[in-house]
């Protein structure tokens, strides 16, 4: 027997129990289950690598610590909050948070998501309108100013950005960059040279521990948040580069969704970045004073709940709030979002909606980022064409929107996709917003996009040609691990 016969040999044996391991271990879901099975012997070595950068399972770990949250008061005013709407005894403002208290309550529930009904929002749907009033609140900030982002890239824009939080260190404002290394892999470390050296603060999340190699690629930490002086926040779809102005050939005009969130709200965004931060940070930990907390800040009168999702929980949040909001609609739904990849249970409540007369809008983007999954998001609108809805081909441009918008009452705009990635993979936020104003205001942008969309109808669909009905079929088959 040779040394070859002994090596694949060994390969077997290894992918045998590694096989093993997927299906009595982990004990992921059904569907992830039989594509990595489908992986793990179809390409059986390269099927090995794949699955020790991208399979492993982190729901089982602690990876944040909330124990110092005490200090800040959240805990106690979640348990005044919740101990009030058992007893029908909370105070609503409107009737839209009155309406959705099953929702409020799932979030504070699962998610500790305190609400807040104190805030004022500004919704940006251009990259250059959203920079420069970032550019003008970092001008402006005080005390500090926290930064996260999935991407920021070494172009003019992330440099135009270094540079300007470089102005505020020096001028003694605390100032912290977090960014995730895979996403922002074209980022150098010299990029910081001169920040660094003005007082500013970085930190990478789950960085690589080889050149070239991380076996977390999988997870990432996909959110992008700002808060300045505790008093601003910013949470959306925009992460940092010129493509996101509009300037790449490819993708040509950027059409995104971010909020700009005035209120106790941002007491929110920024638990979620110091929670992140200190992850990330071997000796650089944020501590819970007071100044990150500043009293007074109440704004206007919208209720939002600020919801995070991660692969180290149990739950999908942020997809049960989406399939929540969905379960109540009466009229109307409205969804934007770069990718659709639903898995079963968001799907058949889509369905559900659509059979029960409620009118469902969904608008995907006319170009790919990602050809997989550009090709399973064709595959799962088409199920929802059958049943009625109407699907939408935005053609001005790239749209990587992530919004939920139902019955004009309450909508959802982050970071999250509807995916299997972002709601098992990666690490999300999202705010739920309780008020007509501004899920009307969601809803009028997506009629403006209409303008500049194409109409899938069913019939079309069914004239795909026989090269993209394979091209569907391999993607959605591999869509639970894409």
């Amino acid at each position: 027997m040779n040394i070859t016969s002994i090596l694949l040999g060994f390969l077997f044996v290894l992918n045998f129990m590694l096989a093993l391991i997927v299906i009595f271990q982990e004990r992921r879901d059904v569907g992830s289950t039989w594509a990595w099975l489908l992986v793990l012997f179809f390409i059986p070595i390269l099927g090995f690598v794949m699955y020790l950068l991208l399979g492993q399972n982190l729901s089982r770990k602690r990876l944040f610590q909330w124990d110092d949250l005490k200090k800040t008061g959240f805990e106690k005013a979640l348990e005044t909050q919740l101990t009030k709407l058992r007893l029908n005894q909370f105070y609503y403002r409107n009737d839209v948070t009155r309406d959705n208290h099953d929702l409020i309550y799932m979030h504070m529930i699962n998610n500790q998501a305190i609400l807040t009904e104190d805030n004022s929002v500004e919704i940006f749907t251009d990259g250059k309108e959203k920079f420069d009033q970032l550019f003008k609140d970092i001008k402006a900030a005080r005390n500090y100013i926290h930064i996260q982002y999935y991407i920021i890239k070494n172009d003019n824009l992330g440099k135009k950005l270094i540079e300007a939080l470089t102005v505020k260190a020096k001028q003694g404002v605390k100032v912290r960059i977090l960014y995730d290394e895979l996403g922002s892999r074209s980022l150098p470390k010299r990029s910081f040279k001169e920040f660094k050296k003005a007082g500013g603060q970085v930190e990478v999340f789950f960085p690589s521990k080889f050149r070239f190699i991380n076996l977390r690629m999988n997870y990432r930490n996909h959110r992008k948040l700002v808060i300045i002086d505790g008093k601003i926040g910013y949470v959306g779809g925009f992460n940092v580069g010129d493509e996101y102005l509009g300037l790449n050939k490819k993708f040509g005009y950027w059409r995104d969704t971010h909020l700009r969130i005035q209120g106790t709200a941002v007491y929110a965004l920024q638990t979620r970045f110091i929670l992140d931060w200190n992850q990330a940070s071997d000796d650089q930990d944020v501590d819970y004073v007071p100044n990150l907390y500043p009293e007074d800040i109440s704004h206007g009168k919208i209720g939002i709940q600020i919801v995070t999702s991660g692969p180290d929980s149990e739950f999908q949040q942020i997809k049960n709030g989406y399939i929540k909001m969905i379960m109540s609609a009466k009229k109307s739904i409205y969804i934007q979002t770069p990718y659709f990849i639903p898995d079963s249970s968001l799907l058949d409540v889509l369905r559900i909606a659509c059979l029960s007369g409620v009118e469902v809008n969904i608008m995907i983007p006319d170009k790919p980022d990602h050809l997989f999954v550009y090709w399973a998001t064709l595959s799962h609108v088409s199920e929802l064409l059958k049943v009625g809805a109407k699907v939408y081909i935005y053609k001005n441009g790239f749209i990587h929107a992530k919004t939920l918008v139902v019955d004009e009452e309450v909508s959802s705009v982050g970071t999250a996709n509807i995916d299997y990635r972002s709601f098992k993979l990666n690490f999300e936020v999202n705010a739920f917003l309780y008020d007509e104003g501004i899920s009307r205001k969601l809803t009028e942008i997506f009629k403006e996009d209409i303008n500049v969309s194409m109409l899938l109808t069913f019939e079309n669909y069914q004239r795909r040609s026989l090269e993209v009905r394979l091209k569907e079929s391999i993607s959605r088959l591999l869509s639970p691990i894409l």
